[in-house]
């Protein structure tokens, strides 16, 4: 989006507009939208705004909800915003910790800026691109005086915010006078370093190196000053500074981030965590260091499959000995064991029975057991799941999930049961 559309968009006729297209879900949609509007005589500008931002509005309600038909989203924005149940959580830690002012820098369409003002805290949102700065704005708008946004660099908000934060030592009991008002501030920093190309439409992942702000910037400033730093859940863990906590946090199933926590928001003792969320609930697992791997053993009654948070945070060997569970194959992140217990932090699967992984075996497998309706799920194995499902005979009424892994030298197939 252009300012140009954006400028036709933000009027009471745009948006009321906006709000009379709805939810737009097809390229069929998109055209008959165009031609009513169009007909109806709006410009061209206007036409391409209300359209573009109603097809946002229908794929951002993932993320944000019902919420999502009252924002304005840019592609790029929408593609890296946090979700909002993710971003509350976030306020949450933020609140709990004393924080009352959160500055947002690379605040991109806002998404956690609104979690950050939904909890109370005062806000001061800067994005380098003047568009989304604007649709930023526009989002935030509802709160007033507590939520102000500005276009700029996290550069200079930094330096307008907390003055010159490279002569601030680290937060520390021997901390010097000099930083004294940040020590006792209740002000904190959130960044979402820009990981894709720059533009309002589609974008590209970027390496570490192409960051914005870059990282080595970043990690400078959240020594100085409490700071959540957002990253891609599949960060370089060896480039994470050493003293401040990881979260790796995962949603329905898939793990959507990584965030680095230090200073006041990092918790004693904890270098390590999990957090998973489904629906309204969700479930921590920390730990001071990456934890023990636990002991390989033989295929037992229960399969289970550790969360990716888990996976990505290195927990696994915490989980396995509390499910009284093993590694199925020391390189698989797949764990087995006799105890008919399960976690939130897994899922959980009761053998039926284990076959070698080819087409003829796990066909008779099928059979016996009456299955028509099978998931799929594969570790160590180079095959594609559906090409693979075309091969196999689903004809009855019963329904399974197969695993595949390598287990040792050996290509094994598990029919299971969810729990």
């Amino acid at each position: 989006m252009e300012m140009t559309e954006l400028a036709a968009l933000l009027t009471p006729d745009g948006l009321d507009l906006l709000d009379d297209v709805g939810s737009i879900e097809s390229t069929t949609d998109v055209a008959r939208v165009v031609s009513r509007l169009r007909a109806a005589g709006h410009s061209p500008e206007l036409v391409s705004a209300v359209v573009g931002q109603a097809r946002l509005r229908t794929k951002a309600t993932a993320k944000f909800g019902p919420f999502a038909q009252r924002m304005l989203f840019t592609q790029a924005g929408l593609e890296q915003a946090t979700r909002l149940g993710v971003a509350a959580r976030h306020a949450g830690r933020m609140r709990n910790a004393g924080i009352a002012h959160v500055a947002d820098l690379g605040c991109g369409i806002g998404g956690d800026a609104l979690a950050f003002a939904g909890a109370g805290l005062t806000v001061t949102a800067v994005d380098v691109d003047e568009v989304t700065a604007a649709i930023a704005a526009y989002n935030l708008a509802a709160f007033g005086e507590d939520a102000s946004v500005s276009h700029g660099t996290a550069e200079d908000a930094v330096s307008t915010i907390f003055g010159d934060v490279r002569h601030l030592r680290r937060f520390t009991p021997e901390t010097s006078e000099d930083d004294a008002h940040l020590r006792g501030n209740s002000t904190a920093i959130w960044m979402d370093p820009a990981r894709r190309t720059s533009g309002h439409s589609e974008t590209l992942r970027v390496t570490a190196s192409d960051y914005s702000p870059s990282l080595d910037w970043a990690f400078d400033v959240a020594t100085r000053i409490p700071t959540g730093i957002k990253l891609g859940p599949g960060h370089d863990r060896d480039a994470l500074p050493e003293d401040a906590e990881a979260q790796w946090v995962s949603a329905e199933g898939s793990v959507v981030e990584l965030v680095v926590w230090t200073g006041a928001l990092a918790r004693e003792g904890v270098r390590r965590a999990a957090l998973v969320i489904r629906g309204d609930e969700s479930h921590e697992l920390t730990a001071g260091a990456d934890a023990e791997d636990a002991e390989v053993r033989p295929l037992g009654a229960f399969v289970h499959e550790p969360d990716g948070a888990v996976i990505r945070a290195r927990l696994i060997g915490d989980v396995a000995r509390s499910l009284d569970a093993g590694m199925l194959d020391e390189h698989i992140a797949y764990l087995t064991g006799d105890a008919a217990v399960t976690s939130p932090f897994v899922q959980s699967f009761r053998v039926r029975e284990s076959m070698p992984a080819n087409i003829k075996a796990i066909n008779a497998a099928l059979r016996r057991a009456d299955i028509g309706t099978l998931e799929i799920k594969k570790r160590g194995m180079d095959i594609d799941p559906a090409s693979f499902r075309r091969k196999l005979k689903l004809s009855g009424s019963r329904s399974a999930t197969l695993i595949l892994a390598r287990i040792g030298d050996h290509r094994t197939a598990v029919l299971a049961d969810r729990v």
